[in-house]
């Protein structure tokens, strides 16, 4: 199993948040709403796509998209699990999912414990609707066909 690779320290890129085209607190649910959150924070420290080998095989997709916050202006409520995966830094990668319907909340990094990475396909819709995912990471990761700007863009199942 490759290791998440989160940085050994938090990269400068963390210092301040993102804009946002409005600003209103973080929130969000699981699928089956059994697991809310809010996150204190206007916008979020970064917006990403994460396309780190374990984030393709936790979502079942090419990348996830995350909002990174503050871990300590976090709150999950509801009925969570977590799967612990050893990082690039040596250190433990705890992905928090809801016990119930197994939807990922967020990944939380020991290497960097003053934050975690929500993962923003759980925000309320208005919220996600006005990310601005300003950062790729791990594009050694990033498979071959993954393009920002794609020749045919399907706003529904083709």
């Amino acid at each position: 199993m490759e290791a998440y690779k989160y940085p050994a320290e938090v990269p400068s890129f963390f210092e301040g948040p993102q804009p946002m085209s409005t600003l209103m607190p973080l929130s969000g649910h699981c699928l089956c709403k059994a697991v809310t959150y809010k996150a204190d924070v206007e916008a979020p420290l970064i917006t990403a796509y994460d396309h780190c080998d374990d984030c393709q095989r936790q979502s079942g997709s090419t990348y996830s998209l995350v909002a990174v916050v503050p871990k300590d202006k976090l709150t999950i409520n509801g009925p969570t699990k977590s799967y612990a995966g050893q990082g690039s830094s040596g250190k433990a990668v705890h992905r928090i999912f809801c016990s119930e319907c197994g939807s990922p909340i967020a990944h939380d990094p020991e290497a960097a414990p003053e934050i975690i990475a929500l993962k923003a396909g759980t925000l309320d819709v208005e919220i996600k609707k006005n990310l601005k995912p300003d950062t790729e990471i791990w594009t050694v990761s990033k498979l071959p066909f993954c393009q920002e700007h794609l020749a045919k863009p399907f706003e529904h199942m083709p």
